[in-house]
């Protein structure tokens, strides 16, 4: 087992397109990580033309250990208007296994809250795959709990795409 080092040596950094391809391999690290690999539909391609073009869909945090890629924070605006205040929603988290337990996932989280905070935000949201216990139990530890009163409901593909083109009445 690689001995761990301390965090001094980790950098946080804005990804940039120049990231793309670590980004979207990390992307496929975590789905298969999570047993869901086969439900990732992006390219590299889209993950370019949507995070990093005009209109920017998502933004991207990096850590850097001593230069080399440790792991990710992939997260967009929100906004309440129960609450009449903005957010941030966490997509994507993921840490290198051999980068685990340097903080690195939480540095990334507190980095987001705090860069959110600063443009007015007062709350995060993210979803957690509901068979990963590590990744629950980690958010507990840091005070990101489960919401009880609500769930994620979706429609995606074919059924999506029918429903977005049916005719109003």
């Amino acid at each position: 087992m690689p001995q761990k080092t301390p965090t001094a040596d980790t950098v946080l950094r804005p990804g940039t397109i120049d990231d793309v391809e670590t980004i979207y391999a990390a992307l496929l690290r975590l789905g298969a990580h999570i047993g869901g690999h086969q439900e990732i539909k992006s390219t590299a391609k889209d993950l370019r033309r949507y995070g990093f073009g005009e209109r920017p869909a998502f933004s991207t945090l990096i850590a850097e250990v001593d230069g080399e890629f440790a792991g990710l924070c992939v997260h967009f605006p929100v906004f309440s208007t129960w609450m009449g205040r903005p957010g941030v929603y966490i997509q994507d988290l993921y840490v290198e296994d051999r980068f685990r337990g340097r903080r690195i996932g939480e540095k990334l989280l507190r980095r987001v809250a705090k860069d959110c905070r600063a443009a007015g935000g007062v709350y995060l949201r993210l979803s957690v795959d509901t068979d990963n216990e590590t990744a629950k139990a980690f958010y507990e530890r840091l005070g990101i709990g489960w919401a009880n009163y609500e769930q994620v409901q979706k429609i995606v593909g074919d059924a999506f795409f029918a429903f977005a083109d049916a005719p109003e009445e």
